[in-house]
């Protein structure tokens, strides 16, 4: 007989899809406002005014590698423990913790990829108002005033940051509850033993003694401090009809940071906002906590699936970051002098020679855990993506044909399906490298199986596409179906892996399966099996080409508070509400680990999330989550893939096409030209649109978008240099324009356009019936040329550029060169082998430089098996030249076609190899636009050479 919870499963899902498929847009009741989440309300009632914290400098303690001492809160006496640390690479950490707090307080693990190196910090001066430390630079020190509490960082006269400048710490404490027997016990003792003191104290205080006391925290009684009365929802809360039992009581956390001379922060992703962060004061405060939003809405803080607490501020003259090491629920508000002014406004005060500095103000508050904080101090843009890599690690090196075009619904019926939809991308002459299988795949929603009718040879599938070179993507979510014949569920109970509930009971909630356990992967141990659940012999029907999609992993609760898991749930010892956001983070981290180890740790593995962390970047990519077919979506997934690129993670994209609802053709199309040019490129769409594979609309539309993804198969090269460059410096693909041009004002809100690299400017068309768009192209004395047509442009200027349905606004930077591969073919794998050809872009000064990567495209070999050569022309000669002769790989890809942009006509061509011969290259030369043509010079790509203008 079938068990309730099977029963009840379709009854479920049945509704679910009513649900989803009669509206269509977020219900906000179903997530929290700052004034329904208790302690973000509590804090953000204090005001900025005096802190009431102070320095203890006779507790100062200072070694070779950090600077510690105390904080007194004057209010209730209660002591904190700070932490002040001088970091390699121009960094300063600075943690907060309670100097005796009555249980340990949660500090975040795995996300550093290695304790942070120190250097020494010196003491330069101290008096009884604070002390002044070096930072190593001789201007650049850290001023820490005593009464009240702050912090300054200084380089030379000017102020870089200042914490706590506001007053606005806070340090919620832990607590008894009052009404508990121990308080009471607690008290009573100590109240006793200040009447015994009193009685036998003398009538002449003892200035020593009281200087003493003050010193010492251990002669602070719980009784002696200033009674804090409970207010609502410090020991239990309710949101709609769920309560949290919050056993801890009170447990927040708050600190502001001010950043003078700063009107530009970015950053803080995930939220479907402009690239820009906007002030928060007649708003919510931007909401950092993982959430399963159902079709988010634009334009606001709310939280969405992901959370990475890193912000960036710029201005002309350097770029800063903070990182706030916190995994609890963070609210995070931003104020500035300058909001709301207008352009006239700022002129105004010109005028009349205000000397206001513009500033922006920044507060972070979370749940519960403690203050740990990076401050990364650049001063380029590029130097603080280096510093923020050398904490959290790099974008990890994704196989080649995850860089390809991606094929997905939700769901591929069955084997024939996919067969028909492979057979139809080679009908129609489009190449793609995954098709992806969404939940209806497997056996009743029982994750790692296979539905034993729609999907019964699932290795007979898999081997198809692979005799193809073509690769598949299934889900393997982490909410696991309760039922005593299904494997998993049988291993993960046996082992106590599951998260528990507060009684201590396996933790249930509903989702896809209907009743499931969530497996608990901040363990080690937990991780560690489901890593071991990959192998060959345990996925049945996996094979090699079988790549890994984890969604769902907030962890997403249907019938849990605000879509989610209980916040009193327990990991081991830890509450869910300190460790939630980095949930999604160890669910990736452990299906990588799984790919790798059933490959012998020989294959790099592709993984998508969709919740995600600070350090997600180390093991795969992340899409915007559940977006719609509307342009405005579109549009948004500009800004939403720039943010996440600026905190490391650039392996990001959106659903090509929308997964709610369905896109008139033009829209498809613009969406497939845009997708074409973000680092991840998949279409996806929901089980209830109708089908909408690329040969759907028409013959027209097919070319359209067979175009786009073609110009996405012929920059491979490039593509996948990006990728490599990513993770070899922690610097984004896709890019913002004020990356490139730091002291550009005009490029600092820009959101609209994008750079891929350094060296290609992309502006989307994303305007439903666009005629034209203006794109800026920057940098004074630069050019730039249209892709398409080799038009050259100046930089430093809107460019109005007429458009068509054909168009994909692209433009390549004048001293660059970048490598394409012409011949597009079925997949990526492919075209391995294929010729190169290079794009000569020269500048003013008639130079160019670019660079050419080869490696084998899927395993780890790369790290001492590639080809990586400088590419180079100047004087008229182009050459390339071995930046890694220690690095030994074969290529069989020669040069087929020079392309130099900007040219003059030369005499004669000139081709020189490394084993010194010499002959002539047959050319072209268009004078209407100025471009030379050489034609199959014929070289290995590996080789050394010049080629001669003559």
């Amino acid at each position: 007989m079938a068990t309730f919870t099977e029963r009840m499963a379709p009854v479920l899902v049945l509704w679910l899809a009513v649900f989803l498929s009669g509206t269509w847009a977020v219900d906000k009741g179903n997530f929290k406002t700052c004034d329904q989440s208790s302690f973000c309300k509590r804090q953000r009632a204090l005001k900025p005014g005096e802190s009431p914290y102070r320095a203890l400098l006779e507790t100062m303690e200072l070694t070779n590698t950090r600077l510690t001492l105390q904080l007194i809160n004057d209010n209730n006496k209660v002591r904190l423990l700070l932490e002040l640390y001088r970091l390699q690479g121009n960094m300063t950490r600075v943690k907060i913790n309670e100097l005796k707090p009555l249980k340990p307080r949660y500090e975040v693990p795995d996300v550093l990829i290695r304790e942070p190196p120190t250097e020494p910090l010196s003491l330069l001066s101290q008096d009884e108002n604070g002390v002044v430390l070096s930072l190593g630079a001789e201007s650049q020190r850290v001023i820490l005033s005593a009464r009240p509490f702050r912090l300054d960082i200084m380089e030379g006269r000017d102020v870089v940051m200042s914490l706590n400048s506001r007053g606005l710490l806070a340090f919620e404490h832990l607590r008894m509850r009052k009404d508990t027997f121990s308080y009471k016990v607690t008290s009573t003792v100590a109240s006793v033993w200040n009447n015994i003191k009193r009685v036998f104290s003398s009538s002449q205080a003892d200035p020593e003694a009281e200087k003493k006391e003050e010193a010492d925290p251990a002669a602070q009684p719980e009784a002696a401090k200033e009674e804090e009365k409970d207010e609502d929802g410090m020991w239990e809360e309710t949101f709609k009809s769920h309560t949290d039992s919050k056993p801890n009581g009170p447990s927040a956390v708050s600190l502001d940071f001010s950043l003078p001379g700063v009107e530009h922060v970015y950053g803080i992703p995930e939220h479907a906002d402009t690239l820009r962060l906007k002030t928060t004061e007649n708003g919510d405060p931007y909401r950092l906590y993982n959430l399963d939003v159902f079709q988010y809405e634009l334009y606001n803080p709310m939280a969405l699936y992901g959370a990475v607490p890193v912000m960036l501020a710029h201005n002309a003259q350097r770029t800063t970051g903070v990182f706030w090491l916190n995994a609890a629920e963070t609210w995070v508000d931003i104020s500035s002098n300058t909001a709301g002014k207008t352009v006239f406004g700022k002129m105004l005060d010109y005028v009349q020679g205000s000397n206001e500095t513009p500033q922006t103000d920044v507060r972070w508050i979370s749940e519960s855990g403690i203050i740990d904080v990076f401050i990364m101090l650049g001063p380029t843009p590029k130097d603080v993506f280096s510093q923020y890599a050398s904490l959290t690690g790099t974008q990890a090196f994704p196989p080649l044909a995850a860089v390809g075009y991606h094929q997905c619904r939700w769901n591929y019926n069955d084997q024939e399906d996919v067969a028909a939809v492979d057979a139809g991308f080679d009908e129609h002459d489009i190449p793609y490298d995954y098709i992806w299988l969404d939940i209806e795949h497997t056996d009743g929603k029982r994750y790692f199986t296979w539905d034993p009718h729609k999907f019964a040879t699932p290795k007979e599938m898999l081997q198809g596409l692979s005799d193809k070179k073509r690769k598949m993507v299934a889900i393997v979510d982490p909410h696991i179906k309760v039922d005593s014949n299904y494997k998993i569920h049988n291993e993960i109970r046996s082992r106590s892996f599951y998260i528990k509930n507060k009684d201590g009971g396996d933790y249930e909630g509903w989702c896809w399966p209907g009743s499931a356990g969530y497996p608990d992967f901040t363990r080690a141990d937990m991780r560690d099996w489901w890593a071991s659940m990959f192998a060959y012999n345990q996925y049945e029907g996996s094979m090699e080409n079988l790549d890994t999609w984890n969604d769902m992993n907030e962890p997403s609760v249907f019938n849990g508070p605000e879509v989610t898991m209980h916040k009193d749930a327990m990991h081991g010892a830890w509450e869910h509400r300190d460790v939630h956001n980095i949930y999604g983070f160890y669910v990736q981290m452990a299906t990588a680990e799984g790919l790798i180890q059933r490959s012998g740790g020989v294959e790099r593995p592709f993984v998508l999330t969709r919740a995600f962390f600070a350090g997600s970047q180390r093991y795969g990519a992340v899409w915007t989550g559940d977006n719609a077919a509307e342009w405005e979506h579109l549009k948004i997934s500009i800004p939403m893939c720039l943010s996440l690129g600026l905190v490391g993670i650039s392996f990001c994209g959106a659903d090509v096409g929308g997964f709610f609802k369905s896109p008139n053709t033009e829209l498809l199309v613009r969406w497939y030209q845009t997708g074409a040019y973000q680092p991840f490129f998949r279409a996806h769409a929901h089980l209830d649109t109708p089908r909408r594979e690329p040969w759907l609309f028409g013959p027209e539309n097919t070319a359209l978008i067979r175009e786009a993804v073609r110009q996405r198969y012929t920059l491979l090269p490039y593509w996948y240099l990006q990728f490599y460059h990513a993770h070899r410096t922690g610097e984004p693909i896709m890019r913002p324009l004020w990356v490139e041009y730091p002291e550009d004002p005009a490029t600092f809100a820009l959101e609209d356009e994008f750079l891929i690299g350094r060296d290609l400017l992309v502006h989307p068309v994303t305007e439903e019936g666009a005629r034209g768009v203006t794109a800026y192209l920057p940098g004074k004395d630069q050019v730039w040329f249209d892709v398409h047509t080799f038009q050259k442009h100046n930089g430093a200027q809107n460019l109005y550029i007429p458009v068509t349905m054909s168009s994909i606004p692209v433009f390549q930077r004048g001293g660059s060169i970048i490598p394409r591969k012409i011949r597009v073919r079925r997949s990526s794998s492919c075209m391995m082998q294929d010729p190169y050809t290079l794009y000569v872009a020269l500048n003013l000064q008639r130079t160019a430089e670019g660079e050419l990567y080869i490696d084998d495209g899927h395993t780890f070999n790369y790290e001492k098996e590639f080809i990586h050569r400088r590419l180079s022309f100047a004087n008229n000669v182009l050459s390339s030249v071995n930046l890694a002769p220690e690095a030994q790989f074969l290529t069989g890809s020669w040069i087929e076609r020079i392309v130099i942009l900007g040219a003059s006509k030369p005499s004669k061509v000139l081709l020189k190899t490394d084993d010194g011969q010499e002959s002539q290259v047959e050319f072209d030369f268009d004078a209407s636009m100025s471009v030379l043509t050489l034609r199959k010079p014929g070289m290995n790509a590996g080789a050394d050479w010049n080629v001669m203008l003559q």
